[in-house]
């Protein structure tokens, strides 16, 4: 009998794959056994990433990686780019993991945003996911049991002081799931959120190298620390196995516990 506990025998796709949390996502995935497409724009970065995993691969499973590390080059804010990722996954035949992970955020007051940014925001956080989600479908069904899973944040939860755009998006993403969840459950597609606190990415090492900053995240946060990025790909790796085959339409936050403090203790 198969476990519950692992993804052999799976494809997954991973967007934004080329480090942070999306590269964090990828070992996980690998390590449980599935065969994993990597999504990023910077084709450089990409290729060293694939080349990295899969000799991280052979030198913990023992053998050849085969063909279980796949790079595609695509920007998801673009039709081409999109059509390039579902061309790529149509030869693999179905799939059964898809990580919508690509995101950034500018942080800033609205004021501070001309109409380009906002739409750049939008699009990659939000728009591209949904047309990633509708041009795979069919991939999707053909698996007889998939997991898509939105990487949000809990900006799209609680609000903070900047970054509306994001956090709109984020926010987006989280009904998206749960309307999803809805309409594919009779494709047996599960759809669900991860959403992250700070997590320690290039994206936000800006921010933590700030030592207000940094003190006021930690002050916020029950745990007292910054997430590392395996601590969120774990959470994505559960949802994506079968051992959450009953779960779907639900945002799961890690967080440390910063959304549950309504008071600091004294």
């Amino acid at each position: 009998m198969t476990s519950p506990w692992s993804l052999a025998g799976t494809t997954a796709l991973i967007t934004g794959a080329s480090r942070g949390i999306g590269r964090a996502i990828a070992e996980e995935l690998l390590d449980l056994g599935a065969r994993c497409v990597l999504v990023a724009r910077d084709a450089t970065a990409l290729e060293t990433t694939v080349r990295e995993l899969a000799e991280q691969t052979v030198a913990e499973r023992g053998g050849s990686s085969g063909d279980r590390v796949i790079g595609v080059a695509a920007d998801v804010t673009t039709s081409d780019g999109r059509a390039s990722i579902v061309a790529a996954v149509h030869e693999l035949g179905a799939l059964h993991v898809l990580v919508h992970n690509a995101g950034s955020n500018v942080r800033g007051p609205l004021t501070s945003y001309d109409d380009a940014t906002i739409e750049r925001l939008l699009s990659l956080n939000l728009t591209s996911t949904l047309l990633l989600s509708r041009d795979l479908h069919p991939s999707l069904v053909a698996a007889n049991g998939a997991s898509v899973i939105h990487i949000g944040s809990v900006a799209g939860h609680v609000a903070l002081p900047t970054g509306v755009a994001y956090a709109a998006a984020k926010a987006g993403l989280a009904q998206a799931s749960r309307t999803l969840a809805l309409e594919w459950a009779r494709d047996r597609i599960r759809v669900n959120t991860v959403s992250p606190w700070y997590t320690r990415t290039p994206l936000v090492a800006p921010v933590l190298g700030n030592p207000e900053t940094l003190a006021r995240i930690l002050a916020a946060t029950p745990l007292g620390r910054i997430a590392e990025p395996r601590e969120v790909a774990t959470a994505v790796a559960f949802l994506a196995m079968p051992a959450a085959s009953y779960i779907t339409g639900q945002a799961l936050i890690v967080d440390g516990g910063m959304t549950i403090q309504g008071l600091a203790p004294a």
